[in-house]
């Protein structure tokens, strides 16, 4: 195990009716003004918006609202955001919602205190060196980042889908609340599953030896997703099949299990690519590209790794030759993601070879260096594209 820093300065508030606790946080850190950011403007029907306003209109204060974030989140729509900031004075930004809203919410809140373009960030050309304060009351169990210093955005204009990873992101609260994932339909809940599974094996598919901790809390997690994934699918209100998801999509990215090793995310790198061009689903994306990915990787060398894998999540014969179990543990990965409904391969979701080269070309020459189990070249990398058609 390497040597690493923690950081983790996010006050959780995790189980029913915790939104009680929003305004307690609101008039004890002494915000003035809130911008309330959403997704499309149905989410105002929704409880938690409902139940997020009831409560700051308990704290007297002044709100603005900013809704329309849409899922791989655009840039135009955080510009509009860090305009309000400007013009209402902000000090608080709330996203209520998913990944999309909460990335958006944590780019906004450091937009709105540089002077240059907040794309900058993404373009690696500045790093936010201070930024409003953020929280967030989390409706999709997923992307991990109501905990973490990660956001992902869109520059549709560019055809660009890029992350920034800064500590000073992380929102200062969040409420958690599994009920307000009830309403989550079959196929999102799904998705989000997969993006969590594969958050976990980004981290997972290591090189840095004794990281015994950290691949138990990773093994944990799979194993609760892969048990409570068809409950929360045909039992939308079942809550501690919700809770339970809901908790392990934080954990799976609030830092725990990446500490101390060499983390891969390749396959978050080519999924990026994917959804920046065709504008689909993350975690739909990434149940035809995690497969495909570890096949193409799985060779003598990392035969070891995958055998730990099939072992200790699939229940995989011991007695078996390792390139057994490793293809054994692929091909129920695969096996699982198809029982959730979600697709394998892109021509599902209407992208076919057209433009393959280029994204290989494009995935490349933003990652100079694209995975650390195995590292990925451009022609990698459009064998993975090639074979997930």
């Amino acid at each position: 195990m390497d040597n690493f820093r923690y950081c983790s300065p996010t006050t959780v508030y995790f189980g029913k009716g915790q939104i009680e606790s929003l305004s307690r946080e609101i008039i004890n850190r002494g915000f003035r003004n809130v911008l309330i950011v959403t997704g499309k403007a149905s989410a105002k029907k929704y409880t938690a918006f409902k139940d997020v306003v009831s409560q700051i209109n308990k704290t007297g204060i002044r709100y603005s609202e900013l809704s329309g974030i849409r899922p791989n989140p655009r840039i135009k729509t955080v510009y509009e955001g860090i305009r309000i900031c400007r013009r209402d004075n902000i000090d608080l930004v709330l996203g209520v919602g998913g990944g999309s809203v909460i990335d958006a919410s944590k780019t906004i809140a450091a937009g709105a205190v540089y002077d240059g373009d907040c794309w900058d960030f993404f373009d690696k050309l500045a790093l936010p060196q201070k930024t409003l304060p953020t929280g967030c009351v989390l409706t999709l169990a997923a992307t991990g980042t109501e905990t973490n210093g990660n956001a992902v955005i869109t520059h549709e204009e560019r055809q660009k889908k890029l992350a920034l990873c800064a500590d000073i992101l992380r929102p200062v609260f969040a409420i958690l609340d599994p009920v307000y994932t009830f309403t989550v339909d079959e196929f999102n809940t799904a998705a989000g599953i997969v993006d969590i599974m594969a958050h976990v094996f980004e981290q997972y598919f290591s090189r840095t030896p004794a990281c015994d901790v950290q691949d138990r809390l990773c093994e944990g997690i799979l194993n609760v997703c892969i048990k409570y994934a068809p409950v929360v699918i045909k039992e939308k209100q079942n809550y501690d099949a919700r809770a339970n998801i809901m908790w392990a999509g934080t954990l799976a990215l609030n830092g725990l299990l990446g500490a101390g090793r060499i983390t891969d995310w390749s396959s978050h790198g080519i999924e990026h690519e994917i959804s920046a061009v065709y504008d689909i689903s993350h975690g739909a994306g990434l149940s035809v590209i995690v497969p495909n990915w570890m096949r193409h990787v799985l060779s003598k060398e990392t035969a070891c790794r995958f055998a730990d894998y099939g072992r200790n999540i699939w229940s995989a014969e011991t007695r078996n030759s390792l390139p057994e179990i490793a293809n054994y543990a692929i091909d129920r990965t695969r096996e699982f993601f198809n029982s959730l409904g979600m697709p394998s391969n892109l021509r599902q979701m209407g992208i076919d070879e057209r433009g393959l080269e280029e994204m290989a070309k494009n995935i490349a020459g933003r990652n100079a260096h694209l995975g650390s189990f195995v590292p990925l070249d451009q022609d990698d990398i459009l064998s993975i594209l090639k074979t997930s058609l």
